[in-house]
């Protein structure tokens, strides 16, 4: 019994055969695995590489805008206030951000040397009118005495020689009545103009207004031109009309056909966002700027604001004629310019659904920047090709990444 036991230990075992298949069948899934995989990857490393950005409508001072544009607050009305003499300022009455009047005092100048000839002035009219009213006293007394030596002579008392005499003294006192006169005249015309050096010293508001700049401190030299190799001031202040504030654009020549006089206009301050601003188109100036191939637009504000303030940044939105008579308007699509190609005069972007590309023709607006205004053919929520590694066709199968920061 025992030789057998260890006969029978000395068998081998034969392993399942089912087994075996099962662990064949493994090996040939994962292979098929394997090439499903590398067939993918390279049918994905052959379909172009494209950048996408999503489409985002905005509304706003954009919605319902044939044409966009940006430019800035102007005054029409200000004045930098200086004098019409040079002179060194002894007071300044004003400061930043003070209303004024109209004819209000804002600085003073030295006006000692300007008294002193008005004084000298007035006392050579003092002077000539003495001297006229000695020359009326002689003039009366030879008249008299004309009058005497004619009555003699007419009784032959007197000669005509004595006639002659009395006659001709008083013609020339006449005379020299006539030029005391003219030299009151002039007298007075003297310290008329020596009055108004004084009163040149005297440096008041043109018109009223809001001071925006406080350009002179007292003691500093003031010149109505450049002077003293710039240490002389030419300007005590700057003097804005707040009342006549209004918008300055350029509009690229090739959209000025969508603005006239007139047109409702919604504008947006850089320093206000949200605030929608109504206005109006005031004119279109008839003339272009060849360097910058525009045309610039004044528009008025349809009420002023206390915060709407002289050289702000400002967006515009001129609006179409249903967008005025309604009152709604569809959102406006802002794209990357890089996103927008042409052909002849056609206009057209990439869309991507599916990963593969629709081609879709637009109409484009103005362009500011690196951004241009899509009028028609987006309205928002589409993924739009920025970049491509390749020449891209419409259906097209394409691998998909978002853009770069920026773009």
């Amino acid at each position: 019994m025992a030789d057998k036991t260890s006969l029978d230990a000395l068998k081998i075992e034969r392993p399942d055969d089912g087994g075996r298949r099962r662990s064949w069948v493994w090996l040939i899934l994962t292979a098929v695995l394997v090439v499903a995989a590398a067939a993918v990857s390279w049918w994905h490393s052959r379909a172009p590489e494209v950048e996408v950005v999503r489409v985002e409508a905005q509304s706003g001072s954009g919605a319902g805008a044939v044409l966009n544009a940006s430019g800035y607050v102007t005054a029409r009305r200000q004045a930098t206030v200086s004098s019409k003499v040079t002179g060194k300022v002894t007071e300044v009455d004003i400061e930043e951000g003070m209303k004024v009047a109209a004819g209000q005092v804002v600085a003073r100048l030295d006006d000692s040397t300007a008294t002193k000839q008005l004084a000298l002035a007035e006392a050579q009219l003092e002077a000539s009118r003495s001297a006229l009213t000695a020359t009326e006293v002689d003039l009366k007394l030879a008249r008299l005495d004309l009058q005497r030596t004619r009555n003699l002579a007419k009784q032959e008392i007197s000669t005509q020689a004595d006639l002659d005499a009395a006659r001709a003294k008083a013609e020339a006192l006449a005379a020299q009545l006539e030029t005391g006169h003219r030299n009151v005249q002039v007298a007075e015309r003297q310290v008329a103009l020596a009055r108004q050096g004084v009163g040149d010293t005297v440096i008041r508001a043109p018109f009223a207004g809001v001071v925006t700049t406080k350009d002179a401190q007292p003691g500093e030299m003031i010149s109505p031109v450049s002077a003293g190799g710039g240490f002389t001031r030419t300007g005590i202040c700057t003097v804005v009309d707040m009342k006549s504030l209004e918008i300055d654009v350029d509009v690229n020549e090739a959209y000025i056909d969508r603005v006239h006089p007139g047109q409702k206009v919604d504008a947006t301050l850089d320093a206000y966002p949200d605030w929608k601003i109504p206005a109006h188109v005031i004119t279109v100036v008839p003339a272009a700027d060849r360097q910058k191939a525009t045309v610039r637009v004044r528009i008025a504000f349809d009420q002023l604001d206390p915060r709407i303030l002289p050289d702000m940044g400002i967006k515009v939105a001129f609006l179409g004629q249903e967008a005025t008579a309604t009152g709604t308007a569809q959102a406006s699509v802002t794209v990357p310019k890089a996103a927008v190609h042409s052909a002849g005069k056609t206009s057209f972007v990439y869309l991507v659904k599916d990963y593969k590309i629709e081609r879709r023709a637009v109409k484009v607006g103005s362009e500011k920047d690196d951004q241009v205004e899509v009028l028609a053919g987006l309205r928002g929520g589409e993924d739009l090709v920025v970049a491509a590694s390749e020449k891209l066709e419409d259906g097209e199968r394409v691998n998909v990444r978002p853009a770069k920061e920026g773009q």
